[in-house]
């Protein structure tokens, strides 16, 4: 999310600007970071749907892990960071992140640093990102933080990938048969109403439910698709806001099977995550911060936050961690073995490798499971559907 905000320097000067933080928490939190005083800051005014909208632009993931990937491999050929982006420049198909890339070339040649440059298209670099990147200038590694965001990057993408792909069945499944069933309750039924009103035959329960529900489509059709588009908007916004994300989050993980995935898929991408700034030099607070930002769930981002509090105050993160019913013990449990030991590193690169291969063992699973219970719940709807309308065209045609 875009917050807006006022700050001091310490020498008294004031500046504004915008910056992106998953919540107002950790926009604050950075922001104190640099050592500004903060006058004020609110989410950003959002832009008018027509002003903000751009047909087939925008940057998706896919195109950051491209990027990310030919970057690393230029660094590695050490080719020189302003050629490096030139090339690229005029290389990248996606216009949107052609004309980025140009704006970061032009402010790097301007005299500011890369990782500043890039921060200011927080739109398509994370935190994260701008944090590794940094990293990687400080330490004179530039090459190597490309290459490790390049392999994290591409980590993460295929195991969204998967996640996403997995539901995708389904939704279509489910959508295509509820239209299937409004379209008949509309347009087929009404006149199956007819014949059996005409008929002067006694008409099972199930088939009057039908009936009930047809009619009730046929007289308050419009009343209902208004009723719906309302419900939709509002329940668009109000998903929007920090405890619609905190309900849409907590739904999620609490699914069977789908919650075991959602959850797995998160602890994955919170151990890479940590393990790869912690690997960089980065600090136990700020990894903490960039884990919550790149999280996904609100659920996780706000156990990252509570986390960040017992760090500062001197506890461990694994005691943290093991307060929550959301982390698996064995999480905590590992993590404190690699606290003691001093091979933490170690052990988030073990557990995240561990929880994405579980990541993919469920959504085998799933895809297994998938199929057949798709073909059980239409076979039930087509069958009552069928049993509804067939059993009283039957008893008119025994009676005469």
């Amino acid at each position: 999310m875009l917050y807006k905000y006022t700050v001091s320097t310490s020498e008294g000067e004031r500046q504004s600007g915008t910056i992106e933080a998953a919540t107002i928490e950790i926009a604050i939190r950075s922001l104190q970071n640099k050592n500004l005083i903060i006058i004020s800051i609110k989410p950003a005014e959002k832009k008018s749907f027509f002003k903000g909208i751009k047909l087939f632009g925008g940057v998706k993931s896919r195109d950051v892990v491209i990027f990310s990937r030919q970057l690393s491999t230029l660094f590695e050929a050490k080719i020189a960071a302003l050629t490096s982006f030139k090339l690229l420049a005029s290389e990248t198909e996606n216009q949107t992140l052609r004309d980025i890339i140009g704006e970061v070339l032009n402010d790097v040649q301007g005299g500011i640093s890369l990782s500043q440059a890039m921060a200011k298209h927080s739109n398509v670099f994370s935190g994260f990102y701008v944090s590794m990147v940094r990293s990687g200038e400080e330490s004179g590694k530039l090459d190597e933080a490309f290459s490790y965001m390049a392999d994290y990057l591409e980590r993460s993408y295929e195991l969204s990938s998967k996640a996403k792909n997995a539901l995708i069945y389904p939704a279509f499944i489910i959508s295509t048969l509820v239209i299937v069933l409004v379209l008949m309750i509309t347009f087929v039924v009404p006149h199956l109403t007819t014949i059996l009103t005409e008929s002067g035959q006694e008409i099972p329960i199930y088939t009057r439910i039908l009936i009930g529900i047809s009619s009730l489509f046929r007289q308050f059709g419009v009343f209902l698709l208004i009723g719906l588009a309302f419900a939709i908007i509002f329940l668009w916004r109000y998903l929007k806001t920090e405890n619609g994300k905190m309900l849409i989050s907590r739904f999620q993980i609490s699914i069977p099977l789908i919650g075991s995935l959602y959850k797995k898929f998160y602890i994955s991408r919170i151990t890479d995550n940590l393990e790869l700034s912690l690997s960089s030099g980065i600090s136990a607070v700020k990894a903490l911060e960039s884990a919550a930002d790149v999280a996904g769930g609100s659920v996780y981002s706000k156990i990252l936050l509570d986390s960040i509090n017992d760090v500062k105050a001197g506890g461990s993160l694994s005691a943290s961690l093991s307060r929550f019913k959301e982390i698996p013990p064995i999480v905590s449990q590992m993590i404190r073995i690699g606290e003691e030991t001093g091979k933490l590193n170690f052990i988030l690169k073990t557990l995240s490798r561990f929880y994405k291969r579980e990541v993919d063992n469920t959504i085998e699973t799933m895809v297994n499971l998938i199929e057949p219970a798709m073909i059980l719940v239409l076979g039930i709807f087509a069958g009552l559907f069928i049993l509804s309308i067939i059993v009283p065209i039957y008893n008119i045609t025994a009676g005469v």
